[in-house]
């Protein structure tokens, strides 16, 4: 069986795409015997997990380690998940250890992601690695990742997403985000103002809280920044190649995780610099050259995408935005248009390749019924694929204009599917954008 085959075959195992208990993955891991011989780093949060995940592993890279990183979701390809050296393992290397894992299970269900989880783990425990960092999926306590006790874990900025399983607000949350959290164990919190409820569990049992703002803090100005955590400090480092207002934030928690593995895992300072310099992250505010002006970002909860937002005024004057824009029907619609509005002058809203996913028309229908506008009115546009509506924001957009192509993993991995898109102003149908 291919990688696709194996990927089809799980999306059939189990009714529920979302199961919030740990005992089956647990069983399933235990038979499989996956266990980590160097140091482990479990990285949860609501966001900023992807852009701490790509900073531990950039550093560590230049430091001279072997590291393999567990990241989701994908934009294009499944085996993105999956990297070992910096780099994408091959599908073919992943397809034995599906199989392993078909064998291992017996009559155990597990979900898409539970047996994708198991797979990769196994894969990445027949590597050679110095460090291995795992990126939990949703919440921490009953995400499948957490069935390894990691050597450090840390927690990102926290906000409200996936209340329905997370909890109605920010401690419900926090308490879930604890989950990975092990006794006597360093657990290092970047968010700057965390619920309560993060404090409360690590004093339960015993872990040693590294929190923003007490035990590391940073400072910079327009050039360069500084970091100083409870025995190193960093200076005069250059911003991280990573765009965004809160990529400071995600650095310092990431500076503060080497700090608590130095010991067996030595960084330095020029490893930081460089590889900080040298991060790399699809889709997280990456700005594409040319003209107009492209912005890939996968916001999708009001809180990221108020850093969008905060983002893109940064960014110089524009004449007019145009919007690329889908995401799933679970999301708080109202709260990501509203935020992100009084930017955007023409709306392309697209459907989505899976049943979890607005329709194009239902987005459009809650922009309406929120009354959103810009000073000068607003256009909206409804399209079947994210990348019919590049397509069309280009025809409509000059070349000193701005594009935003934004929402789920599924809206920035669909104008990618043919590479990065090159987009010319005023292209107009049935053209569709270069690619190269």
């Amino acid at each position: 069986m291919t990688l696709d085959d194996w990927l089809a075959h799980c999306e059939r195992l189990h009714p529920k795409t979302i199961d919030m208990t740990l005992d089956r993955v647990r069983a399933v891991k235990e038979r499989l015997g996956i266990a980590f011989e160097g140091p482990t780093v479990v990285v949860a949060g609501t966001n900023g997990k992807g852009s701490t995940c790509a900073m531990l592993e950039s550093i560590a890279l230049h430091a001279g380690y072997r590291v393999g990183l567990y990241i989701k979701p994908h934009l294009v390809h499944f085996q993105e998940r999956c990297r070992v050296g910096g780099a994408p393992v091959a599908a073919e290397s992943l397809e034995s250890h599906f199989e392993a894992v078909e064998a291992a299970r017996g009559d155990i269900t597990l979900t898409y992601f539970e047996f994708t989880t198991l797979a990769i783990m196994r894969r990445l425990q027949h590597e050679p690695l110095d460090l291995v960092i795992l990126e939990v999926g949703l919440g921490g306590r009953l995400d499948a990742v957490n069935v390894i006790d990691a050597d450090c874990a840390v927690i990102t900025s926290i906000d409200l997403d996936h209340t329905e399983f997370l909890g109605p607000d920010r401690e419900s949350v926090g308490r879930e985000k604890a989950g990975i959290m092990r006794a006597g164990r360093p657990v290092v919190v970047s968010d700057p103002m965390p619920p309560a409820s993060l404090a409360a569990r690590a004093a339960e049992l015993g872990a040693d809280l590294r929190q923003l703002g007490r035990d590391f803090t940073f400072s910079g100005d327009r050039t360069q920044w500084q970091w100083a955590g409870r025995d190193k400090r960093y200076s005069g480092m250059s911003y991280p190649a990573l765009r965004g207002v809160n990529q400071l934030l995600n650095a310092s928690g990431v500076l503060a995780a080497f700090e608590v593995l130095a010991d067996r895992l030595p960084i330095s300072a020029q490893a930081v610099r460089t590889g900080l310099a040298l991060v790399e992250l699809p889709g997280r505010f990456q700005v594409l050259a040319g003209q107009p002006a492209v912005v890939l970002d996968v916001a999708h909860n009001p809180h990221a995408v108020a850093a969008l937002a905060q983002n893109l005024d940064q960014m110089g004057f524009f004449p007019r935005t145009h919007a690329v824009f889908g995401a799933m029907a679970d999301k708080d619609l109202g709260g990501i248009l509203a935020r992100i509005a009084p930017l955007v002058d023409v709306w392309h809203f697209t459907d989505l390749p899976l049943p979890r996913a607005a329709s194009a028309e239902q987005l459009e229908s809650a922009f309406l019924a929120a009354g959103l506008k810009t000073p000068t009115g607003v256009e909206t546009h409804t399209h079947a694929s994210p990348l019919d509506a590049l397509q069309a924001a280009a025809a409509g957009a000059t070349s000193a204009d701005r594009i935003l192509v934004f929402g789920s993993f599924y809206t920035v991995g669909g104008v990618l599917q043919q590479g990065i898109p090159r987009v010319t102003a005023g292209a107009t149908a049935p053209q569709h954008p270069t690619f190269h």
